[in-house]
């Protein structure tokens, strides 16, 4: 079986029970860095074989896991901090596993996206969580633009010297749009003896940082907005949201289109109402609205 272990992201004694005797029982732990993972091991004591597995060997290693396993193997995989598969090649460990009919469990515990969600006090209904905004300056443009139409809160990593140019180019998106008030929370070395969280404005924060030179590990939480194209209150009446964003469907995910619909629906709009806003506000086909929400067509 593949036991996929939370470990902590900065405190050592967020650990769970469980994750400690996970470990101690594998035959073997997949670690993202074994010289970090060692010692974390080192430290509560425990002895367990050591194999590398992380994104520039795992076209390589996974195999090899992937056979142990068939054999019979207990393996623990965990990365550098938090939950493996958020933002490492463990997604694809398990993915790989899943496909072979390997048996995968899941010993929950620290991530530092959820924890910075939680601490922002931003809505926690519903969110998106968008992992490195990264470097290219395509990639860049696409997160940018995704993010000011986004209703729902984004949690993102970022780089600390990269943090000014990301809070001007939000402080920059958000001015154009006439939102420059939306509210963002920035964690910085959560869990660990210097744990800091800001909130306010792109501008606010911006300014902070300028006096204050950015170090450590960062999440951003970024409020979404109430004012996207063609957007209403989803609190209202479904059926008063008009087509006024119609031909937006390339610009949206399938998981935003059905995360937007039960959004409407939880908030009391009827299905019906729900599916016609939906087929509206993305400039879709109604076959093409029930088959992303996965309802059959007769409402």
């Amino acid at each position: 079986m593949l036991y996929v272990v939370a470990t902590p992201i900065g405190n050592l004694d967020d650990i769970s029970m469980r994750a400690l005797k996970t470990l101690e029982n594998a035959e073997l732990i997949a670690a993202e860095d074994t010289r970090h993972t060692l010692g974390l091991l080192e430290h509560f004591g425990i002895k367990k074989p050591l194999v590398s597995y992380f994104e520039h060997n795992k076209l390589s290693r996974g195999p090899e896991l992937i056979a142990k396993l068939k054999e019979g193997a207990d393996i623990a995989l965990v990365s550098d901090a938090g939950m493996p598969g958020i933002c490492d090649p463990g997604y694809e460990l398990i993915r790989d596993c899943i496909d072979a009919g390997i048996e995968v469990t899941v010993i929950p515990g620290p991530c530092a996206c959820v924890t910075a969600l939680v601490l922002s006090g931003l809505p926690t209904d519903v969110f998106v969580f968008e992992g490195f905004i990264g470097t290219e300056n395509k990639q860049r443009k696409a997160f940018f633009d995704r993010l000011g139409r986004e209703r729902r809160t984004t949690i993102c990593y970022e780089a600390p010297h990269r943090m000014q140019k990301t809070l001007s180019e939000i402080e920059a998106l958000f001015g154009d749009a006439g939102t420059p008030d939306r509210r963002i929370s920035v964690c910085r070395e959560l869990t660990k003896t210097h744990e800091e969280v800001l909130r306010g404005t792109a501008s606010e924060l911006k300014d902070h940082f300028g006096e204050n030179a950015p170090r450590g590990e960062f999440v951003l939480c970024i409020e979404g907005s109430d004012k996207a194209p063609g957007s209403a209150d989803v609190k209202g009446n479904a059926s008063e949201i008009t087509g006024a964003s119609a031909g937006c469907s390339g610009l949206a995910s399938e998981n935003e289109m059905r995360a937007y619909y039960y959004e409407l629906t939880n908030s009391g709009s009827l299905p019906k109402e729900a599916m016609k806003a939906l087929q509206n506000r993305f400039g879709i086909t109604r076959n093409e609205a029930y088959r992303i929400v996965k309802l059959p067509e007769k409402l």
